[in-house]
């Protein structure tokens, strides 16, 4: 076994292993619902434990999940896996779910509900996917107050955040409270995207530990060798490059270079993934890549380009917009629309078929005090956001394009 890097984990006092285990993309099966005969997948119990069990005997110390993962049986699998003394060797971080938070009182309740889930108390709690209207709702409800008070009858160690939202709002986050950690996305394409490079410079610069997910932008970043051939662009570049790497090696090492980072977390659906990765972590360094190996990956993010079809850097000066469509949302899956082509089509239109397509969805979702964000249906074509583009996008002609692929099954190579 190859000795696990470690670092120090911001203000915690505490080592780290360079790589986490993210408990949100875990092995599933299809079975059959006995009640309903439905069709679903369910997390492949005995398979998920052994991977995450091997990887704590291999040297990582982080576990993250969180409530909503695989439909609430994240926790619950996270938490058996944790049993016969691995709980002991490992940091455990999960979040309360701050979409679903209306009330103060709320936040006891998906405590206590986590943490009978997991069976254990988690290390750290993070506020998830914290964004402008999250963090007044923080402020308004008083869940900071919340979270000091969980840590000081000893239900949590560690307070933080994840985020979602842009630079500006991030740094106002991070000002706002004496934070122990921050997790935010971050890889070689999203260098300017949410917080961004800025945004980890600034946290690490307040002494804040930076967790960093989506290293492979869901996958985006690990193109199996056999699936190559489909992207010349890539290939190209990985061709011409002198040193030799899987595509997840070359992403995970870009991230890790970066002195910054505390843990990077990776969404492991397979063995294969969970050897791969540590044995990535395992040579990994802050500072290590060469030029050569840097200009490779400026390459890489160059060939990525290519196959953006809408120009949007994720501003937010579009939004927001007076028929609560969620253009930043909306255009990011059009562009993982265009990358992925019909393979990835029913992926990408769950994550829009979350979106609120009608008036009475709004009214619904408003009326229980739920976050709007709305489908490309409700856009009106006012124009509204025209001159607010600073990319000079034809927002509502995209608009017009998402409505035809997601609500009227238009192939994707006839619009874009």
């Amino acid at each position: 076994m190859k000795t696990m890097k470690y670092r120090k984990m911001g203000s915690l006092g505490w080592d780290v292993s360079v790589l986490g285990f993210g408990a949100m993309r875990l092995p599933t099966k299809q079975v059959k619902d006995e009640k309903t005969h439905e069709i679903k997948n369910v997390i492949e119990e005995n398979e998920a434990i052994k991977m995450i069990r091997y990887a704590i005997d291999n040297g990582v110390n982080y576990i993250d999940t969180a409530y909503p993962y695989h439909g609430g049986e994240s926790e619950v699998l996270v938490g058996k896996a944790l049993k016969d003394g691995y709980r002991e060797k490992v940091h455990l971080t999960t979040k309360l779910p701050m979409w679903m938070v209306k009330k103060t009182e709320d936040f006891d309740e998906f405590l206590n509900q986590q943490i009978e889930r997991l069976q254990t108390n988690p290390d750290i709690y993070l506020f998830h996917g914290l964004n402008k209207e999250r963090l007044e709702k923080i402020k308004k409800l008083n869940l900071l107050e919340k979270m000091e008070q969980a840590k000081a009858k000893g239900l949590i160690k560690h307070i933080g955040f994840s985020f979602h939202d842009n630079y500006e709002v991030f740094k106002e986050i991070i000002d706002y409270y004496s934070w122990d950690c921050c997790q935010i996305q971050y890889n070689y394409l999203d260098i300017h995207f949410q917080a961004g490079t800025k945004g980890l410079e600034y946290a690490a610069g307040k002494n804040v530990a930076v967790i960093i997910m989506e290293p492979l932008r869901g996958g985006k970043l690990s193109v199996p060798e056999h699936k190559l051939e489909s992207k010349a662009e890539i290939k190209e570049v990985l061709d011409a490059s002198k040193v030799k790497r899987i595509m997840a090696d070359w992403a995970l090492q870009f991230v890790w270079n970066h002195a910054e980072v505390s843990v990077v977390l990776s969404g492991m659906s397979r063995m294969q993934q969970v050897i791969e990765n540590i044995d990535s972590a395992n040579k990994s360094g802050v500072n290590s890549l060469t030029d050569d190996e840097l200009n490779t990956i400026t390459n890489l993010r160059k060939a990525y380009d290519k196959y953006l079809i809408v120009p949007c850097t994720s501003c937010g000066y579009c939004i927001p917009c007076p028929n609560n469509v969620s253009i930043p949302f909306i255009f990011r899956l059009l562009n993982d629309v265009a990358y992925w082509g019909e393979s990835g089509r029913q992926r990408i239109t769950f994550f829009y078929n979350n979106l609120a397509k009608t008036q009475k969805d709004i009214e619904e979702r408003s009326s229980k005090g739920e976050e709007i964000d709305g489908a490309a249906t409700l856009c009106i074509q006012c124009g509204e956001c025209l001159d607010k583009c600073p990319q000079q996008i034809d927002i509502p002609d995209f608009m017009e394009r998402a409505n035809e692929i997601f609500e009227n099954g238009k192939s994707i190579s006839d619009l874009l």
